[in-house]
């Protein structure tokens, strides 16, 4: 459907116009001489014009870059700022913290944490909770308790999954339907088949033969597939994982840390899910860095009967930093006044006519696109129907055509997730915005095609 020359030259124009709008950018990009591939973490090298855009300012679904551009955020921190930049009430909470309370790192705990996790049990029904600095260490920290408990060695993790930076997680089929290291993997202490287990998403088979071994102490998932796109749960698929894990004696984690946006209790809320861990972070405290597992009530005895668990010192389940009164008092303004179940309702609402309306651009064009929207999440891949598992998302993949498409909108004022092509409402989103994406995605459809 795409001439690839066209698509090229189309490319290179967008990346010399980028380079014309952007010198300020382009002179910093440059100018980086003392940071490890020049960025402040080498994932913001993900960049379709050559270099990164330089921040500036933001505020609500707004950034400025130092060369005095404003874009709409759809990306939107990927996921990190779901409730916009600098929302007031955060942003409140955090002030009067730093200049009012002070004592950023006491190693104590305030009242707000209790209330923080009350709000978190309404959500996600886990009934004892425990606060990190990343969904990653959260992922990490739960690994630890579920081996604890089970005595066994092993995790099992869908292809492509996304849990932060986890060693287990990085693993894939293979082409023996066997699981492999991820491509690209970066010094794996040891080859991952050693610690994990792998099955496809939406493919209970697949799962059931990986846990007949009985070495598996959890399945770790998130319950739609969200960082290679939105690879959606077929009917049945989360409760016949549920099934499963309680036939082979696995407990069940879930990952909610991006699926989040599907409403006020996440998917495990709206879909009834019942997990024995339940991990979060990024969004839930508006930008300021925390994550949290909650653990069943049945599991949580588990755990604190254990007298030969070092839970208190070097156990290997907390930070020093973890559950301050920066990143508490962020978290519950953020739960409290901005991720409430009216703002997620207006958010979603959006999303849908995002979707709708690029959906129908698909269609319009007769191009072989598919869109997939998860609450106030939505994303497309370049092929259809919408692959259903990790692998086939992966390999529906166009890089070239999607760095032009990136690069085409962040020309015209318009972001979207580098890594993917998300894009993300928060409750400062308007129509207006979404409106603007879609027309000018058009042209570039346009473009393309004509």
């Amino acid at each position: 459907m795409i001439n690839r020359e066209k698509l090229s030259a189309l490319y290179a124009r967008e990346q010399e116009t980028f380079a014309e709008r952007n010198p300020k950018s382009k002179a910093a990009y440059q100018n980086a001489n003392h940071l490890f591939g020049k960025v402040p973490m080498t994932w913001m090298n993900k960049k379709a014009g050559g270099f990164p855009i330089y921040f500036d300012r933001a505020v609500g679904n707004r950034i400025w870059d130092i060369d005095g551009h404003e874009y709409i955020d759809f990306a939107l921190g990927d996921t990190g700022a779901m409730a916009g930049h600098s929302a007031p009430a955060v942003v409140d909470a955090i002030t009067n913290q730093v200049k009012d309370k002070g004592g950023l790192t006491v190693m104590l705990p305030t009242e707000d944490a209790e209330w923080v996790a009350r709000n978190l049990t309404e959500r996600f029904g886990m009934t004892k909770w425990s606060f990190s600095l990343t969904a990653t260490d959260a992922n990490r920290w739960a690994i630890r308790l579920v081996r604890a408990i089970t005595g066994k060695p092993k995790i099992l993790f869908n292809a492509y999954c996304y849990h932060g930076s986890v060693d287990e997680a990085l693993i894939v089929v293979g082409p023996d339907g066997e699981g492999m290291s991820r491509p690209g993997n970066v010094g794996s202490p040891v080859d991952v088949t050693m610690t994990s287990r792998v099955a496809e998403f939406n493919d209970l088979e697949g799962l059931e033969r990986q846990l007949k071994n009985g070495d598996v102490a959890a399945v770790l998932m998130e319950p739609a597939l969200t960082n290679i796109g939105i690879v959606l749960p077929e009917p049945g698929y989360l409760a016949g994982v549920r099934e499963l894990t309680r036939k082979y004696d696995a407990l069940l984690i879930i990952d909610e840390t991006h699926t989040f946006s599907a409403g006020y209790g996440g998917m495990t809320k709206r879909d009834g899910l019942q997990p024995d861990v339940f991990v979060i972070g990024k969004a839930i405290a508006g930008g300021i860095p925390t994550g949290t597992y909650g653990l069943s009530e049945t599991f949580a005895e588990k755990v604190l009967s254990r007298t030969d668990l070092d839970l208190v010192d070097m156990g290997g389940v907390g930070g020093t930093l973890a559950g301050n009164p920066l990143q508490v008092a962020a978290m519950r303004a953020t739960l409290e006044h901005v991720l409430t179940e009216d703002n997620f309702k207006y958010m979603i609402d959006l999303a849908t006519v995002f979707t709708d309306g690029v959906d129908e651009l698909f269609t319009r064009y007769n191009l072989p696109w598919s869109i997939n929207q998860l609450g106030a999440r939505a994303e497309y891949r370049f092929a259809k129907p919408y692959p259903k598992n990790g692998t086939d998302a992966y390999e529906s993949a166009d890089a070239e055509l999607e760095d032009f498409l990136h690069l085409y909108l962040v020309n015209r004022g318009i972001l979207l997730t580098p890594f993917h092509n998300m894009a993300l409402m928060c409750p400062t989103t308007t129509l207006a915005d979404v409106e603007k994406h879609n027309a000018v995605f058009e042209d570039a459809i346009k473009e393309l095609v004509g």
